[in-house]
């Protein structure tokens, strides 16, 4: 039996007392990442041209700050233990290459902060969950249970833009997880306009677009918000309908792409599928807007552990495959200026540029899908 983990989040909902005590642990958590950072960049400027005595160098840790400011022992311990570490791991990961140098944070990123499970610190009871150095237990929107054999690890507790707190439960819990025999599989290929073409009769997933739907009311809310004095009451209250705006395109997406995801994994025991990098795509092609609002990378996220929950495989391959040139009739290869919208081919086929596209990709998709499946050692998925 292999351990597991699995976290739920829910609607928390504070008194005005557990929101002040809420909102200082924020702030504290900010406070010592910062202070601990504005050492740690000092000792780096210091020694940056000395590896070596550069990683002797020993972390600060929030125990140093407290005798200073006595207000840092009113919140939970462990939740500035985790911005240490969340440091460290920032830290290590700029020394690998893998990111830039750490950055402050301010009040205006995203506020949420991590505590532990430690003697039975964390309890949930009754649509209640307690938390250290909160004296009652905070009233939340359970929607789902969470089993009785699932132990509690760590709570993130969050604030959004709209004022609403948030807690995800991370929970371990112990399962054999089997490897399913191969025998239905699909290949996705990556539609602008509708998230993805299925292999199987070309079905689309027909994403609606929630961003560009909400573009003219989000456009008419930040109109009226940048004519406003910045911090006055009416500036703050638009600034909310801005924020909701936002949230509820957020929350329309993560609601389709959990819906999609969850049916695809139902249905098929493998999901081949186009190793994209998004971020390239949507500089190089200035579609940022339609690129974003698919939250195509949100979705192969979702998809990859729906499907690692069931002992199903989620498979990718290499992207550089000229679909759009080639006829999927005739197999004859023509340029294609991203302005033509129809694919006309001297062979007589004529057939819209996506399908067509979508149909070439979705051969190569599942050939290579099987030769990546014979280099994992599986059988062939075709």
């Amino acid at each position: 039996m292999a351990k597991q983990n699995k976290a739920f989040k829910f609607r928390l909902l504070p008194n005005k007392e557990q929101s002040a005590l809420l909102a200082k642990t924020f702030g504290c958590v900010r406070f010592v990442y910062n202070k601990m950072l504005a050492e740690r960049k000092e000792t780096y400027e210091k020694f940056k041209d000395d590896k070596e005595l550069l990683k002797k160098q020993k972390f600060p840790t929030p125990a140093k700050y407290k005798s200073e400011f006595p207000f840092l022992k009113e919140v939970d311990s462990l939740a500035l233990a985790n911005a240490q570490m969340n440091l460290q791991t920032a830290y290590k990961n700029f020394f690998e290459g893998n990111a830039d140098f750490p950055k402050f944070k301010n009040r205006k990123a995203k506020q949420s902060y991590t505590t532990n499970m430690v003697n039975g610190n964390i309890k949930l009871e009754n649509g209640h969950i307690k938390l250290p150095k909160i004296k009652k237990p905070i009233k939340m929107k359970q929607h789902r249970e969470i089993p009785a054999d699932y132990k509690i690890k760590s709570c993130t507790i969050s604030k959004t833009k709209t004022g609403k707190y948030y807690i995800s439960i991370l929970t371990e819990y112990e399962k054999d997880i089997r490897p399913v025999k191969i025998q239905k599989v699909v290949g996705l290929d990556f539609a602008m306009d509708g998230l993805y073409v299925e292999s199987e009769q070309g079905k689309k997933a027909n994403y609606p677009r929630y961003y560009r739907q909400a573009l003219d009311k989000l456009a008419k809310a930040q109109r009226i918000l940048s004519r406003r004095k910045k911090g006055s009451a009416r500036w703050n209250k638009q600034r909310l309908v801005v924020a909701k705006l936002h949230e509820k395109v957020a929350n329309q997406r993560m609601n389709f792409l959990h819906h999609k995801s969850k049916e695809l994994a139902s249905n098929f025991d493998a999901v081949v599928i186009e190793d994209l990098n998004m971020k390239g795509m949507s500089q190089a092609l200035h579609f940022g807007k339609s690129v974003h609002d698919n939250g195509w990378g949100m979705f192969t996220t979702f998809l990859a552990y729906k499907l690692k929950e069931q002992g199903k495989q989620l498979v990718k391959i290499d992207k550089w495959f000229p679909s759009t040139k080639k006829c999927s009739c005739c197999g004859k290869e023509k340029e294609m200026p991203l302005s033509e919208r129809v694919y006309k081919c001297s062979c007589g086929f004529v057939l819209d540029r996506d399908h067509n596209s979508a149909i070439n990709s979705m051969c190569k998709i599942l050939l290579e899908g099987a030769n990546e499946w014979k280099k994992m050692g599986r059988r062939s998925i075709i």
